[in-house]
């Protein structure tokens, strides 16, 4: 494999799209391997969302051939960034359309009581709640089902389209810029809608 791709890594990733595009199609292949930690990467977290890890690699590598098919060397800033949001914009766009329900259920993934675990977590807010799950154990993700349900209910009647779409990238770890970019909208508007998304749950709470 290392042999096979030898001759491609002297040149950048806008020389090997001219290339392609000029015919040399095996460079699809290379460009496909190249890019894959990212399609995975992706996925993982795209997962929490509730779909297959599977498709969610493929939607990506859909994403992937998209980007190598619209990427504007005279527009865009570069390959790899036009590539991650066009990944990401697949996986998204293949999960709001196959998720039956309209909102995953919040609960699991972060605890959404407020404070928890400890003097060390005192003070934090719900935006550090949201994006800090790494030392979460399983009892501080145990909700009460009728909470559960309740918060489900609340988030479906309060928060706009708009915010629900926000909600769900920023609790995959993204942020309000990379946010901004998948969902197509600017950065001040995205950010106003997570500012007010996190204190409406507040207030759910």
């Amino acid at each position: 494999m290392a042999e096979r791709y030898a001759n491609y890594r002297q040149y950048n990733d806008d020389e090997l799209i001219d290339r392609l595009r000029r015919g040399e199609t095996a460079i699809m292949d290379y460009i496909c391997n190249k890019y894959k930690n990212l399609v995975r990467s992706k996925a993982k977290s795209m997962f929490i969302l509730g779909a297959d890890n599977e498709d969610l690699i493929q939607e990506g590598m859909i994403g992937l051939f998209k980007a190598v098919r619209d990427y504007d060397m005279g527009r865009d800033a570069s390959f790899s960034t036009f590539a991650e949001l066009c990944i990401s914009r697949q996986m998204y766009t293949a999960v709001q359309t196959s998720r039956r329900r309209k909102h995953v259920p919040l609960n699991t993934y972060v605890p959404l009581y407020g404070e928890s675990g400890g003097d060390d977590r005192d003070g934090l807010n719900l935006a550090e709640l949201l994006a800090d799950r790494s030392e979460l154990n399983p009892e501080e993700m145990v909700l009460d089902k009728e909470r559960v349900a309740y918060l489900e209910k609340m988030i479906e009647e309060e928060l706009s389209d708009f915010e629900k779409q926000v909600l769900d990238l920023y609790i995959t770890g993204m942020s309000y810029s990379q946010i901004a970019r998948v969902l197509g909208r600017d950065e001040k508007s995205t950010d106003n809608a997570l500012t007010r998304l996190k204190s409406k749950i507040r207030k759910m709470l």
